[in-house]
Formats: C-alpha cells, sequence, structure tokens
C-alpha cells in the first residue's frame, strides 16, 4: 500500500499488517516514541481520515485519546496497522509527534588539573642496523626510548610487531613511537608529536556526548552529539534491559547501534577541524550501568533482577580495534568503573569532576534524569542512592509533554494580575512542555493557589482552568497562541507525574541525609548535575520539593558533569587513579529494602513535603536568587 505522510509530503511503500511507526522511520521521518513501541508514552499521534485502512482503535488508544479526538481521526503510530496491500492511505503528521534537535548539555564543570595523559608520543631517529649492530628492530626502539627520557619495563604491543620491520624501513628509522602506559602501540612516519588526540564519551540513556581533546594542551578542540538510537527500544533503561532479554541478538543489535553513532560523532568531530582519525589514540567512556554493559556487550539481564548486581565492577581496557570504534587501530578504550547495578561510571565521573570526596565542607550532589544518583557526603566519606525518576522530566508521561527540542515551554509564571508568562526554546510557538517547564507550571499552580500540596486543584472558577473527561486541567497556552492550533493544556495527572518523578528523588534526599545524621541546614553545598538540571528554576524545584531546602546560594549548577569526569580521566593518568579509588569510598544504598522508604516516598508526594515546618516560607525562598553555574 502506498502511504502519503503529510505535511512532509512524502510517499513510502507499507507492507500489510506493519505498523505505522515502523512506516514512518521506514520514510526517514523521526516520529517520537519514547516507550520503544509499545503505547504506553502515548507520543506518536498521527490523524488518519480513512480508518477503513487500518486497524481499529486497541484499548490503548481509547486510554490516551478522549471521544472526540478519536471522531477526529487521531491514532497512535505504535498501534495502527496497514490492513491491505493495495490503496492509499494518508496521514497526517502532528509537528508535536515529530522529534527534532533538542537542547543537550554538552559540557560540564571542569576543574584544575596537570594534564599528564597515558598517551604518549616520541619522535626518534634510530640508528640503522649494520654488522656492528645486530640489535632487533623492536629492541632498537625500546633502546632509543629509554637512553633519550628514561622509561623503562617498555614493551611492544603486539598487534603491531608484524609491522615495524617494513615500516622502519620504509620511513627510514625517522619515526613517532605512540606510547600508552608504557606500551608501544603504534609508530608512525616522521615527527608527527604535536598531532595526540583522545575523546571523552557519555553515553547516556537518552543522548550520547563526544568531545575530541587535544591530549598536549587538554583543550576541546570539537564537540558532537545526538539522540542514542536505541530510545526506539525504550526511553527507559530497563526496556531496553528487556528487549536484550527477550529479542534473539538484542544484545548484539543495541551494542552495534551506540558504536555506529559513536563513530558517525566521530567522523563529524573530525571532518569538522580536519583531523585524522587515526591520531586519536584513546577514549574514556562513560554512562549508567545498562548503558555500559550494552556497550561492551555484557548481558544486562541481571542488573534488572534483584539483588541487581552488574556483571564487573572494575574499570576496563580495551583496544579499538576489539571494540569497533574508528580511531587509531591500537588506541585504548578505558571504561571508568560502576559502583553498582544502578549507579554507574557516569556518577562516578560527577563525583570526580565535583570533587566532593576531596571537600571538607558537606555535600549533595544530584544527577536528575530519567535514574536520578544522589550523593551524599565529603572527603570523610560519601553515601549513595539511585532513584527512577522516571521519565516525566523528559516530557513522557504528559500529555503534552515533550523533550527540549524547539517549541517547547521551557520556563512558565503566574504574574499577580493572573497574567501568563512562557518561553519556548527558539522563540517559536509552543507545541508543548518540556521538563524544566513542567516543573515551574507545577511551582507556579502551587504558589498561586490553584492546586493544593497534594497537587490537587482546588481554585476551578479561573478561565484557565476546564473540566476534561480526565479531571480538571489548566490551559498553559491558548489555541490561537500554539503552532498546532489546539490548546495546550496541563491536566490533574500531568500534575500528578510530576510529584511521583520529584518524589523519588526527594525521598533518596531524606534517607540518606537520616542515614548521615544531617538535615538541610547541614549542607553546605548542593550541586546539581545533569542536562534536565542546568535547566532548572532552583526557587520553583524547592517549592515543589523536587530538591530539599537549601539556601540558594549554596547552589551550584554544574552541567554535564559526566562528560567532564570522562575528559580529565583522558587528560589524568592520577585522575583515573582516584576514579577507582572513589568506588571504594562510597557506600551505595539501596533505598527499597529501608524500612522507612514506603513512608518517606508518600511524604514526599506533597508539595513540596508533608510536613511544612521543614520547608521555609516561599517569600523567605525568594529573598536570595543567586545561583552558582560553572
Amino acid at each position: 500500500m502506498k502511504v502519503i505522510l503529510e505535511p512532509i509530503g512524502k510517499i513510502v511503500d507499507a507492507r500489510k499488517y506493519e505498523d505505522l511507526l515502523k512506516v514512518c522511520r521506514k520514510a526517514g521521518i523521526n516520529i517520537l516514541s519514547e516507550c520503544g513501541g509499545i503505547g504506553v508514552c502515548g507520543k506518536c499521534k498521527i490523524i488518519i481520515k480513512d480508518q477503513e485502512f487500518v486497524s481499529k482503535h486497541t484499548g490503548v488508544e481509547k486510554h490516551h485519546f478522549s471521544k472526540e479526538e478519536i471522531n477526529e481521526g487521531y491514532r497512535l503510530a505504535c498501534q495502527t496497522k496497514v490492513l491491505f496491500t493495495e490503496g492509499i492511505l494518508k496521514i497526517i503528521i502532528p509537528k508535536e509527534s515529530i522529534s527534532e534537535k533538542r537542547k543537550i548539555q554538552s559540557i560540564g564543570f571542569e576543574r584544575e588539573i596537570q594534564i599528564e595523559p597515558l598517551i604518549k608520543k616520541i619522535h626518534l631517529i634510530l640508528d640503522k642496523p649494520s654488522l656492528f649492530d645486530l640489535r632487533s628492530d623492536s629492541q632498537r626502539i625500546i633502546d632509543s626510548i629509554m637512553k633519550k627520557y628514561n622509561i623503562h619495563n617498555l614493551e611492544i604491543n603486539f598487534d603491531i610487531l608484524k609491522d615495524i620491520p617494513n615500516l622502519l624501513r620504509e620511513y627510514d628509522w625517522n619515526v613517532t613511537a605512540i606510547l600508552w602506559n608504557n606500551k608501544i602501540i603504534d609508530i608512525e612516519k616522521g615527527d608527527t608529536s604535536k598531532l595526540m588526540y583522545g575523546l571523552a564519551i557519555d553515553i547516556g540513556t537518552s543522548k550520547i556526548v563526544c568531545q575530541l581533546i587535544d591530549l598536549i594542551n587538554g583543550e576541546t578542540v570539537n564537540i558532537a552529539f545526538e539522540e542514542n538510537p536505541q530510545i526506539p527500544y525504550g526511553e527507559d533503561i530497563m526496556s531496553r534491559i528487556t528487549y536484550v532479554i527477550t529479542k534473539e541478538n538484542g544484545l548484539k543489535e543495541l551494542s552495534s547501534l551506540v558504536k555506529e553513532s559513536i563513530n558517525k560523532l566521530i567522523e563529524k568531530l573530525c571532518l569538522e577541524k580536519n583531523i585524522n582519525p587515526n591520531n586519536i589514540y584513546e577514549a574514556v567512556i562513560v554512562g549508567n550501568t545498562a548503558m555500559h554493559h550494552i556497550f561492551l556487550g555484557i548481558q544486562p539481564k541481571y542488573l534488572a533482577l534483584a539483588p541487581y548486581v552488574p556483571v564487573i565492577s572494575e574499570s576496563i581496557n580495551i583496544s579499538s580495534k576489539k571494540i569497533g570504534l574508528n580511531i587509531n587501530k591500537n588506541a585504548n578504550i578505558h571504561v571508568l568503573p560502576v559502583i553498582g547495578g544502578f549507579v554507574g561510571a557516569d556518577a562516578v565521573a560527577d563525583v570526580l569532576a565535583t570533587g566532593i570526596y576531596e571537600l571538607d565542607e558537606m555535600c549533595l550532589l544530584i544527577d536528575i534524569g530519567t535514574n536520578s544518583e544522589v550523593f551524599i557526603g565529603n572527603k570523610n566519606g560519601i553515601l549513595a542512592a539511585s532513584c527512577a525518576s522516571g521519565p516525566a522530566f523528559e516530557g513522557m508521561q504528559i500529555k503534552y509533554g515533550m523533550k527540549a527540542i524547539s517549541g517547547a515551554i521551557e520556563e512558565f509564571s503566574i504574574k499577580n494580575n493572573g497574567e501568563v508568562i512562557y518561553k519556548t526554546i527558539d522563540n517559536l510557538k509552543p507545541i508543548g512542555i518540556c521538563g524544566s517547564g513542567a516543573v515551574d507550571i507545577v511551582a507556579e499552580l502551587f504558589i498561586n493557589g490553584f492546586i493544593d500540596n497534594r497537587g490537587r486543584f482546588i481554585n476551578i472558577k479561573n478561565p484557565r482552568i476546564i473540566k476534561t473527561d480526565k479531571g480538571y486541567a489548566y490551559i498553559i497556552a491558548w489555541k490561537n497562541e500554539t503552532a498546532m492550533n489546539e490548546d495546550i493544556i496541563f491536566s490533574q495527572e500531568d500534575i500528578n507525574a510530576i510529584q511521583l518523578a520529584k518524589s523519588a528523588i526527594h525521598t533518596a534526599c531524606v534517607l540518606l541525609m537520616k542515614k548521615m545524621n544531617i538535615n538541610e541546614e547541614d549542607i553546605d553545598k548542593l550541586f546539581i548535575a545533569g542536562a534536565f538540571g542546568n535547566y532548572l528554576n532552583p526557587i520553583n524545584s524547592i517549592n515543589i520539593g523536587l530538591i530539599p531546602d537549601i539556601p540558594i546560594e549554596r547552589i551550584s549548577f554544574v552541567g554535564n558533569t559526566a562528560i567532564s569526569g570522562a575528559k580529565i580521566c583522558l587528560l589524568s593518568k592520577k585522575m583515573r587513579e582516584e576514579a577507582s579509588f572513589i568506588t571504594k569510598k562510597i557506600k551505595f544504598i539501596e533505598l527499597a529494602t529501608d524500612p522507612e522508604f514506603p513512608k518517606e516516598l508518600a511524604n514526599s508526594m506533597y508539595l513540596p513535603y508533608k510536613d511544612l515546618s521543614k520547608y521555609r516560607s516561599v517569600e523567605e525562598r525568594l529573598k536570595n536568587r543567586k545561583v552558582t553555574n560553572f
């Protein structure tokens, strides 16, 4: 069957019983689907006028759409199958269903370090062999390096031994030796000692960030990023682990997707700066434990089963040739250690980059994401916990929620006269609401008296409050203001989704503080990390209880410290050793086993918390708005 995709104007062939999500992606249209195509997120909305060509509405669709929307032809692409092989089917893809490039935090706070990479390049002019000098080719290289730089215990990578005799003679004994940690991994023609690069890579659940680093001066030469290509297989890590477990070759498929994506980023980085990928000699990689395992091709199944134990927690070194990255074939790939099943190498990088393990002050570090990590402590010890805050901060589970792409409402406020003010990304007409905007909306509805501390609507006489078939909702933007000519609303269900997400993080903070025998007043520094966290309004985050009630001047937004931690480990042998040290210094707490967990989770559902005596007044919190940004 021919399928016409509007407003794009593409025509694509569809097989009988093929779902329309696959048809759209086959046409190169990156239609939103944050649940991996199982109908949970409700984001892959399309409109079909000729319903006789497709399967009937499923129960999942009836849950997501009102009767009016169903009558208008709204469907979920993942739930709708083509029924015939002949004919023409026209579908309309609303703007809010098409994924665009989004705001991504590709840098973070960078501490000062002494540059001491494990990669070294040494230019050598070797003595030619003769009847009076019968040393082997390899020994000739080793002796020359030892004599010139007093480096001992050298060895040569076996993979390059077979190439050495021809290369030395072809290059007329004028070569540059590349060393990794006292192992010679390659030789190059002439003096290339000034060309020495590495990669810092953060494999996130929703994005992959790659930085190209000059290993001589430590500068970031270029940055590239893209959506994690595993997203169609599930927005969250549990969905992807399930895919690996249930699908034949599922692990190989998801691992290959990530490597292909990284290789595209490497190609882009190098082309833009006219750098030869063969001059990239090391990459340091971080990611949560699931991403860590899948990238390495390690079975992640047992991360999803109690007691959630990783296969390996130590750091790993492996050659690029074995891993499949398109850089120098003998380059080293270093993957930072993990702390536990749900606290991965990215969390180690967070702690390393902020340096909280060295500080005297009591610190709270929160890396906010689909799976958030919370750390409390200082040089005397650190407690860590993982909390499933869920994908609400990425827009999932919210009717008009979306990622931080063009047209997303990212800031929102209600003035004393009731006037609504919002800001969208790229200042375009709104098409939805991203995570930071959703936090603002809940906070503004609460402090302006439209919802109570349970998150329920109480002031329903306002003209912006309407009643839907699923309860009350607040109109954020009137349809004449939006790009799709329909009201953007924030419903009772949307408020509850944000409450669930924030309660997980707040509960982790409360329980870790109790185990440390401290309270909010004892926290000297609060570091908020992560792409989402960097765009949060700190006052509104406190107002809803997303973060504890800590004076604003003690809060620092540190950005993507996962990539920063990877970078400093690339540049410093000492920092790499510190990363391994950190995993022994941190004590992981499994929150679900704490007898107080259910009670605290319930208390944290309230705005900002059930016991309001633990929070200062809104007026007092508004006194100081100064926040430190990296």
